[in-house]
């Protein structure tokens, strides 16, 4: 009984263990896909959320609700973050920072979690700060003893606030050795400002859409590089949702869902920006409707290669892309 219950506690415990353990040799960028729906509740989707592996650090683009359970899960080691950058200030984008921010603390985080985006994310930190302030006092009472030290200085948020003032221009939001992180303003009206991130590391390059309508200042950002990952919507099943919803006498959540398409791009779009970037590969992201009974991927990509021949997939949670450094490999798995 007592082997028995031994076993248990070992399988409990190991994704927290393993978040000690040194992450397997790796030089370039290697993209994760830990959240890839929109704001409502689909089976085996998170919310928004893309972590970047680059130079032994780990970086996130949003963090939706659920999404720091999908990393936990797949046992990425969370202590190693340095930054999360905020697209923008859609609760579906933030709404896992507090938890995101205890547990790579908790596994031995050594430095404040920075918050890079848009005006706002100021704020964004200041109300995290505050509502886990308790809780980190607790866990340092609690779990600070024997050699083991809960640094509150190192559980905290730190905000950097990224000031963009053209509409279509692009800021250095992030420098580290050899990782250089640009923010691109994109077009998500009313939300303004809203941004894309571009990572650049040792040659390799991978662009993140965050929302938006199609753009085509994007492109010009995303200019030669290895992977765009761009939201996608399609519209018609958008139609067909909130058609579907009005008559079953919700009227207000009819009208939310036909207000979306427009501030969102089309996956014919998304192809458009893609081709004029020039980018080896083309991965949709962001895909509210994926899971729903009204989602078709056939239907959903119709039309998707009609200008020219494209190198694309829809994202899920889990996938994986891997650039190495001085190569001009896109190798795509999944946990």
């Amino acid at each position: 009984m007592l082997r028995a219950l031994a076993a248990a506690a070992a399988l409990t415990f190991v994704p927290f263990a393993a978040q000690a353990q040194t992450p397997p040799a790796f030089d370039g960028l290697k993209v994760i896909f830990c959240g890839t729906s929109g704001p409502l509740p689909v089976v085996d989707r998170a919310k928004p959320c893309t972590a970047i592996q680059a130079g032994g650090a780990l970086y996130l683009v949003d963090i939706g609700p659920e999404a720091t359970e999908n990393l936990m899960r797949w046992r990425v080691p969370v202590a190693a973050a340095k930054a999360v950058f905020i697209t923008h200030l859609h609760s579906d984008h933030i709404g896992d920072l507090g938890e995101f921010n205890m547990q790579s603390w908790v596994n031995g985080r050594p430095a404040a979690l920075a918050v890079v985006g848009p005006a706002g994310v100021d704020k964004l930190v200041k109300g995290f700060n505050l509502a886990y302030e308790n809780d980190h006092g607790f866990r340092k009472a609690h779990h600070d003893h024997d050699g083991i030290r809960f640094d509150i200085a190192a559980g905290l948020l730190a905000p950097k606030v990224v000031t963009i003032p053209k509409p279509d221009g692009t800021a250095v939001a992030w420098k580290d050795g050899e990782l250089t992180v640009t923010a691109i303003r994109v077009h998500h009206d009313p939300i303004d400002p809203a941004f894309a991130y571009r990572f650049d590391y040792k040659g390799r390059s991978v662009v993140i859409s965050g929302d938006t309508v199609k753009w085509t200042p994007l492109a010009v950002a995303a200019k030669g590089a290895d992977v765009l990952v761009h939201e996608a919507q399609k519209n018609a099943m958008t139609l067909q949702l909130s058609s579907a919803l009005a008559g079953m006498g919700n009227a207000r959540l009819s009208s939310i869902m036909a207000d979306t398409v427009t501030y969102h791009t089309e996956p014919m779009e998304a192809a458009d920006i893609a081709r004029m970037a020039g980018v080896k590969a083309l991965v949709l992201n962001h895909l509210t409707q994926a899971g729903l009974p009204m989602f078709n991927p056939e239907a959903f990509a119709k039309g998707i290669e009609d200008g020219g021949k494209l190198d694309w997939r829809l994202a899920k949670d889990g996938m994986t892309i891997e650039l190495p450094a001085g190569s001009a490999d896109i190798r795509f798995g999944s946990y």
